[in-house]
């Protein structure tokens, strides 16, 4: 397993990290033991970051990933956790709360339920209008320098809240969708995170399925939200499904996946970029270990990108809603 340093401040981390939430929530139903059959694999494969977030499943996410862990050695991973958002009993969405109080409560609760005395990296999970993002990163620095935080990261922020936030305490890596058909961060974020060095850990590489190749029209449980996810309408499903087929030319050329050439394109774009897999299986975590292995030389960076030309993608990421909440999205 690669590793690279998470931003100029942050730990060394795999090349690859896993991304937990499906395992709880979202994605429709799960298996708990092939769940933590899968964190298991991860680790003994050399993936050392374990990425979740306190509202996955309302806690579900990190007290199954504390059954995963326990007895493992606390230096052999890393735990990424997102905070902030409120959700109802029936799973609905209330909004954002980045306050200092709250903060410092919500790693009260998520270091009980993942069982551990400190947290890796911690994030709020989206900007919180209402509280100066300065206000919510000096409440984790405060964390920080009580031992109760490595590492402070960023989620679905735009330029100006980055360099506002970094310039409170060092801030180690940006939680961000990029993939081949989620593009928008290389014209302004990217640059501004390289020129404050700080990382990006990439989640939706394959687009929630999407891209995977192994994505069917009408596949979806009503409790996953693709079936409402714009790039997954009638409409947009059948034109996204084109790039894939487009993908897949190229993919069984060099004899690998689509899924592996999706997660290895990501990885191309620098080291300064890892990407996050939502593996539920151990099936779909070998498939992307395997990515590690895939080299791109330029003809094909150039026949991906004819192939999906930035841009190419329809439908938003989110619903309206959702995207509002996207500091990110701002221009």
């Amino acid at each position: 397993m690669r590793h690279h340093r998470l931003g100029t401040t942050g730990p060394h981390v795999s090349a690859l990290g896993l991304g937990c939430m499906g395992m709880s929530d979202l994605y429709g139903p799960s298996d708990r033991q092939e769940s933590i059959a899968t964190i298991h694999a991860a680790l003994e494969a050399g993936v050392t970051v374990l990425d979740t977030g306190d509202f996955y499943g309302m806690g579900h996410n990190e007290m199954l990933i504390a059954e995963a862990i326990k007895g493992r050695p606390r230096d052999g991973f890393q735990v990424s956790v997102k905070f902030g958002a409120l959700r109802g009993p029936a799973g609905d969405w209330l909004g954002y709360d980045g306050r200092p109080q709250a903060v410092k409560n919500f790693l009260a609760y998520t270091l009980r339920r993942l069982g551990l005395d400190h947290i890796d990296i911690y994030r709020p999970a989206r900007l919180d209008p209402a509280v100066p993002i300065e206000e919510t990163v000096g409440a984790i620095a405060d964390l920080v320098t009580a031992g109760y935080v490595g590492h402070i990261g960023l989620s679905e922020v735009g330029t100006d809240t980055i360099a506002r936030a970094a310039a409170v305490h060092p801030i180690c890596d940006l939680q961000i969708e990029y993939s081949l058909i989620s593009r928008g961060i290389e014209e302004a974020i990217l640059p501004r995170c390289r020129e404050l060095g700080i990382a990006i850990t990439a989640y939706g590489v394959l687009s929630r399925g999407l891209i995977s190749g192994h994505w069917q029209a009408g596949a979806t449980d009503p409790s996953d939200f693709r079936s409402r996810s714009p790039r997954f309408q009638q409409g947009n499903i059948e034109r996204n499904l084109a790039l894939v087929e487009a993908l897949a030319v190229i993919a069984r050329r060099k004899s690998v996946s689509v899924a592996q050439i999706a997660i290895a394109w990501v990885a191309a774009q620098g080291e300064d970029i890892v990407p996050l897999v939502g593996a539920r299986r151990r099936d779909r975590l070998s498939e992307a270990l395997g990515a590690l292995e895939v080299s791109l030389d330029a003809g094909d960076l150039a026949a991906i990108e004819a192939a999906v030309p930035k841009g190419a993608a329809a439908g938003e990421r989110y619903n309206a809603p959702q995207m509002a909440h996207l500091d990110s999205e701002r221009p």
